[in-house]
């Protein structure tokens, strides 16, 4: 098995495990729609009062972050380096890539990714107006 897709396995099984102490690495996906995941972002928690004190994002534009495993690598390096006892991922994708307020302004919709207009960033599902 490649250090790559070793690197997949010790993520998935801390966060199978689940919170069990802190640090606390936290991985959430984005994308332009629901099928593609263009954005990983990573953060650390270092314990359970505080908020994420270090963060790092990859971008891809092709292809799809979760099934890259050279990303997958510099994520468990970044959670080793941090020496997080726990991992938190989300399975799906939580919505555009674009920070409102930095690539669209505040309040606004993301003009480059209109499938997330009207949806709720958890399920994916249209709002009920």
């Amino acid at each position: 098995m490649k250090p790559e897709q070793r690197a997949r396995k010790w993520i998935e099984k801390k966060a199978k495990k689940g919170v069990r102490s802190h640090p606390v690495g936290t991985i959430a996906f984005y994308g332009p729609d629901d099928r593609r995941a263009t954005k990983a972002a990573v953060a650390i928690i270092p314990d359970q009062h505080s908020d994420a004190t270090e963060m790092r994002r990859w971008f891809a534009e092709t292809g799809d972050l979760r099934k890259d495993d050279t990303v997958f690598g510099e994520i468990a390096a970044f959670l080793q380096e941090h020496e997080v006892h726990s991992v938190v991922m989300v399975d799906g994708i939580l919505g555009c890539p674009h920070e409102e307020g930095t690539d669209y302004p505040a309040g606004g919709v993301c003009p480059r990714c209109p499938y997330w207009v009207g949806r709720d960033r958890w399920s994916g599902k249209l709002k009920a107006y």
